[in-house]
């Protein structure tokens, strides 16, 4: 698929993160169970050293690609000032196959497990083309800040 604007889904819509903590770029597919996220990794990104993406640089992709499946209840109105703040409670599993390179646009995908209020359990995966980088299960806990 040709990522455009007209078939991305907007990211700031649904997690709070914003530069330079932002880790992912669009949302390419988001139900209420799955989600689909890409990244392009660039030079000056704060997890890139020796121009690879680091480990903690993938976790934190893929928490964020998880969180938007938790947060869209949090940010069903893209104009409210929403603030949220989120978590990885646990993290499973997990294996780290290979890191990306500078250039590199990753894919990441995520399936909701199970789910009891705003605590949910999510498998992921992200890849390079065809290339698995890393696997893992992990919990997230999101909650509205009270202004």
């Amino acid at each position: 698929m040709k990522i455009t604007e007209d078939n991305t889904i907007n990211i700031r819509h649904y997690l709070p993160h914003r530069e330079p903590m932002l880790m992912v770029d669009h949302i390419l597919e988001l139900t209420k169970e799955n989600v689909i996220t890409s990244f392009e990794i660039t030079h000056h990104n704060i997890f890139v050293h020796h121009n690879e993406f680091s480990e903690a640089g993938l976790i934190e992709n893929l928490a964020q690609t998880c969180s938007a499946i938790l947060g869209q209840s949090f940010f069903e109105n893209p104009e409210a000032d929403t603030k949220v703040i989120g978590f990885i409670t646990n993290i499973k599993k997990i294996e780290i196959f290979s890191l990306p390179k500078t250039g590199d646009k990753i894919i990441s995908k995520a399936s909701l497990i199970s789910q009891y209020e705003n605590i949910c359990h999510i498998f992921c995966e992200t890849f390079n083309n065809d290339e698995l980088l890393i696997r893992a299960e992990i919990n997230l806990f999101i909650q509205e800040l009270k202004q």
